[in-house]
């Protein structure tokens, strides 16, 4: 079969690879009907030394081809999402919601188990890592699979952002970024009844699609011009929760600029640093909390499905560019030079 593979920054090749197979009875063997390409691919897209290839991709939905002996909640046919990370669903740690420190978990393009840019995928911990949509893969339109295929990660790394800040009716919700995530943290802050929300970004097509998804107010200066405007907005007060959805000093530096006294900075952006201010001036002074982390997809997906089956939320528009398996490597440039705000792959 076919699958993306990266050699190095900027190195992104399509190969011949051995099909997955089942190797474990809790295995499950998934064909890929949707991929894409995240935002967290470009950082090794950007720096990943030259060497030995790493598989590539863990945003996916797709059909089950076969199951393992001890697989029992899924059976070949049945259309699925996979969680950017797999899981059991059943240790300490994925029983407390924190399914991305499962004991028996792990990611896609490590260990032994392939990427989800590719024709199919062995899935580990099917019984907990997959859920069915509930749907036939026929019944399911373009504009539905796109929105299914956000579940995997994207929709609901925003949503965490806004879970973990604990966004509530009548807040001002700022968030700090205008990519994928932040767009999706717009939609989830609306849907859990932010009353203002205030959007740092300055590409507009992707301002204009937050307005849609419930920005009340766009932001498109950065540094001290864009926290004197945030300010202004807030009369001076500051927003109550700030969604962190980029990754770098500066976008975290803006959102402790920009939270009130006793508000929430909660981070969804894959941090490119080491060390971050948390003394006084940051956080301390203030009373902040900083929350946030990597999105345990699994414990939302249930009810996101519904969400989504039922037309209340429509993620999916997040895609804006759809490319072929064989041309990956054009969405990975297209992400990179932010032509494309989300590529799709169709296998």
């Amino acid at each position: 079969m076919r699958a993306t593979i990266m050699y190095g920054a900027g190195d992104v090749r399509v190969e011949e690879v051995p099909d997955p197979t089942i190797v474990e009875p809790t295995d499950a063997v998934v064909r890929v009907v949707r991929a894409c390409v995240c935002g967290s691919d470009l950082h090794p897209y950007r720096s990943l030394p030259a060497g030995r290839g790493r598989p590539m991709g863990h945003e996916m939905i797709g059909v089950v081809d076969a199951v393992g002996s001890d697989v029992t909640t899924v059976a070949p046919g049945d259309f699925v999402i996979a969680p950017f990370t797999y899981s059991d669903n059943t240790c300490t740690f994925c029983r407390e919601g924190v399914h991305t420190s499962c004991k028996h978990g792990g990611y896609y393009g490590s260990n032994g188990v392939g990427g989800a840019q590719a024709e199919a995928v062995r899935i580990p911990q099917a019984d907990g890592t997959l859920v069915k949509t509930g749907i036939p893969l026929e019944d399911a339109d373009d504009a539905m699979l796109a929105s299914l295929l956000t579940l995997s990660d994207v929709y609901l790394t925003g949503y965490h952002a806004a879970h973990m800040g604990r966004v509530r009716p009548g807040q001002i919700v700022t968030v700090v970024g205008d990519g994928a995530v932040g767009l999706s943290a717009v939609l989830a802050a609306r849907e859990m009844g932010a009353e203002r929300i205030i959007l740092m970004g300055r590409h507009q097509a992707r301002t204009d699609l937050g307005r849609e998804f419930g920005a009340t107010d766009v932001v498109a200066e950065r540094g001290d011009e864009g926290i004197a405007r945030v300010m202004d907005l807030t009369d001076g007060e500051g927003s109550h929760v700030v969604l962190e959805a980029v990754g770098y000093m500066p976008a975290y530096e803006q959102s402790y600029k920009v939270v009130r006294p006793g508000g929430v900075i909660s981070r969804v952006g894959v941090p490119q640093y080491e060390e971050a201010p948390v003394g006084f001036p940051s956080l301390f002074g203030q009373n902040v909390t900083l929350t946030g982390g990597v999105a345990p997809v699994r414990a939302y997906l249930d009810d996101a499905v519904g969400r989504v089956l039922s037309g209340a939320i429509n993620p999916g528009r997040v895609f804006d560019r759809t490319v072929t398996l064989d041309d990956v490597a054009e969405g990975y440039r297209l992400m990179d030079s932010r032509e494309a705000l989300k590529v799709m792959v169709k296998p």
